[in-house]
């Protein structure tokens, strides 16, 4: 089982394409997305970013992209002050110019896309994630697939022919994933977290071993053997490189199992129970609210009533 897809799919990421926006001079555009990640390419011209959580401005050009791993209002502007321009929330109808539009058309556009991740507490991947990550095209060229992504975005946005929806869609969430894949890298240069954990090959045997069977009877000594390392030898590696012990992490891999399943389907505690590793309902609800902080019913209630409401992706 590919282990970031996984953790994808029981996090319950659903997305949403924003569109192509252009921005014509003294004009922001607002986005309401405190409940999602973002993601802005910019493809043509030069935009600044503003939210709350960045100490001042950022000023983005064409083959830039921005990923905001905290959701937050946050605004696109064609001015560093904010302030002087007119904000257009994002809700409100901003209709996009003809393929070949005359010359007085937007020379400032971008794309934009919301992930979101429903089930907290979210993985150890997205919380040990910065507030805000960018990529500059200046900085030095892209890896081939990046680049080769953003000039496939770019050609379909422009021509707009049959079937480009589709394709815009696809490439946005190859780019998305291949961000995913560059913060991996860039967060396992630290120490003491999950993306670091994983560049060790011992350990990752272990953390893959239990996302394929979470169900498993897993020990510490089941974990280790698996591993091929002493059980002292995989807590002491798994905590030094991941900052948790193994069984922790367990826990974590079940609930995030269990939230996706509560989410998504009508089957009993029971059946829910055995799936990710607890013999019984009642055990499993006392771990899943210690967790969760609320019972299994609970959160499927809950749970229910927020897929009706406006934010939350369907």
């Amino acid at each position: 089982m590919d282990l970031l897809t996984d953790i994808f799919r029981q996090a319950g990421l659903r997305r949403r394409l924003l569109d192509q926006r252009h921005l014509r001079d003294a004009t922001a555009l607002q986005f309401p997305c405190e409940r999602s990640m973002g993601l802005h390419v910019v493809t043509a011209g030069q935009v600044y970013l503003h939210s709350s959580s960045l100490p001042q401005p950022l000023r983005l050009q064409a083959g830039d992209v921005a990923v905001m791993a905290r959701g937050c209002v946050h605004t696109i502007s064609t001015h560093e002050d904010v302030g002087a321009v007119r904000t257009v929330a994002l809700d409100q109808s901003w209709p996009l110019p003809e393929t070949g539009a005359s010359d007085d058309s937007p020379q400032n556009s971008l794309i934009s896309g919301a992930y979101q991740f429903w089930h907290t507490p979210v993985h150890p991947f997205f919380a040990e994630m910065p507030d805000w990550v960018m990529l500059h095209a200046q900085d030095g060229p892209y890896p081939r697939a990046m680049a080769h992504s953003m000039e496939l975005l770019q050609q379909e946005l422009a021509l707009r022919e049959l079937g480009s929806e589709t394709l815009v869609y696809g490439l946005l969430d190859v780019i998305f994933v291949l961000l995913m894949r560059e913060m991996l890298q860039r967060m396992g240069e630290g120490t003491s977290c999950w993306s670091h954990g994983i560049q060790d090959p011992l350990v990752m045997t272990a953390v893959q071993a239990m996302h394929n069977d979470c169900a498993q009877a897993w020990t510490l000594d089941k974990l280790a053997h698996h591993a091929g390392l002493s059980r002292t030898s995989l807590a002491e590696r798994f905590r030094e490189s991941m900052g948790n012990t193994p069984l922790n992490y367990l826990r974590t891999v079940r609930m995030q199992k269990a939230m996706a399943a509560l989410s998504e389907s009508e089957r009993s505690l029971e059946q829910i129970a055995r799936e990710v590793g607890y013999t019984d309902a009642f055990s499993f609800s006392k771990v899943f609210k210690r967790t969760v902080g609320m019972a299994p019913r609970d959160f499927r209630r809950q749970d229910t009533q927020d897929k009706s409401l406006t934010w939350r992706i369907g």
